[in-house]
């Protein structure tokens, strides 16, 4: 089957499972999986699956990617914080799908990774440190959504103290011992309302930086295409 062919099949089968907006489809028509993953599993990128990308992470599986960036309700002027960019698939989607695009990773390699990919995509409103997700970025907040790539044991309130007013989460909450639920919190009139969604397996979100890797995650930040 060719590459087409495969994308094609992908479309299809993310309709199939109710993902019916038009601009998050042709997002994810528009990034090419397969430069995302590991070329060993090249050719398994556009089956409806996890894959590992080093570091112990993966790239989450396509109709996980839609349905949580579905859930966001984006538009071309929303400002996306998200948690976990991995090898910058969901990054790239995002972009095309909002105003700009903050990224936080906290394995190096992987940061540079998705930064060559994104460059090569001209994705230019993307900006990303390597940093420790948990915390946020408070320096650009307040964000109108939120995206969270890695599962938290319960809904972290330093990122909730970076939404805006009428701003969104999607984050997986619970912890790998219990099932867990991908919830959409929202911050309306200064308070915090959560929604359970669809439950889910996630790796664990990790504190902090691995310390093998050492650095200083401000000194990482970088526009993408500039």
């Amino acid at each position: 089957m060719t590459q087409d062919a495969q994308k094609i099949r992908l479309i299809l089968e993310l309709r199939q499972a109710g993902i019916t907006n038009t601009e998050i489809l042709a997002a994810m028509e528009r990034v090419p999986r397969d430069r995302f993953v590991p070329k060993a599993f090249g050719d398994r990128a556009y089956d409806g699956m996890a894959l590992p990308i080093g570091h112990g992470q993966t790239i989450s599986q396509p109709v996980v990617v839609a349905r949580m960036i579905a859930a966001l309700h984006l538009n071309d002027r929303i400002k996306v914080l998200e948690i976990g960019a991995g090898s910058g698939y969901q990054t790239a989607i995002l972009s095309y799908l909002s105003r700009r695009v903050y990224a936080i990773e906290r394995h190096r390699d992987l940061l540079l990774g998705a930064q060559k990919l994104l460059d090569e995509m001209r994705c230019y409103n993307v900006t990303a440190v390597v940093g420790d997700g948990t915390l946020g970025w408070p320096d650009q907040a307040p964000f109108e959504r939120i995206i969270v790539s890695a599962a938290a044991p319960e809904i972290p309130t330093v990122l909730t103290d970076q939404l805006a007013e009428g701003g969104v989460m999607v984050i997986p909450v619970g912890d790998q011992r219990r099932d867990q639920m991908i919830m959409r919190v929202t911050r309306r009139d200064g308070e915090i309302h959560t929604e359970d969604l669809w439950p889910v397996r996630f790796l664990p979100l990790v504190p902090g930086r691995p310390e093998a890797e050492g650095g200083d995650a401000s000194s990482s930040e970088r526009t993408f295409g500039q």
